[in-house]
């Protein structure tokens, strides 16, 4: 059972906040995605921070989580609010939105 665990599906919505934004946060996101094999978008945020969603696999997307806080060496995370989701398919892709 506790393999079942490690696959099972989920959404991550996550929001970072510090010093994130032009600092190549969303492509370091980005990057770490794709490596991970999971959907969805990362975007810069009205007043500073960086907003995530993203789907996959669960052990995936706590990886992407631990990338998350600790972001590119330019960056300073000051904090990541996060909330979990059923998975919902939403996505083909990974991708930087505007």
């Amino acid at each position: 059972m506790e393999a079942e665990n490690k696959s099972e599906m989920a959404r991550l919505e996550a929001s970072v906040s510090g010093a994130v934004q032009g600092v190549g946060f969303r492509y370091f996101t980005l990057d770490a995605a794709l490596e991970l094999g999971l959907t969805g978008w990362v975007r810069n945020m009205y007043g500073g921070g960086v907003q995530v969603v993203a789907e996959g696999e669960r052990v995936s997307l706590e990886q992407l989580l631990r990338n998350l806080r600790r972001g590119p060496h330019s960056a300073r995370v000051d904090e990541v609010r996060f909330t979990w989701f059923p998975f919902q398919g939403e996505f083909d892709r990974f991708e930087v939105r505007f």
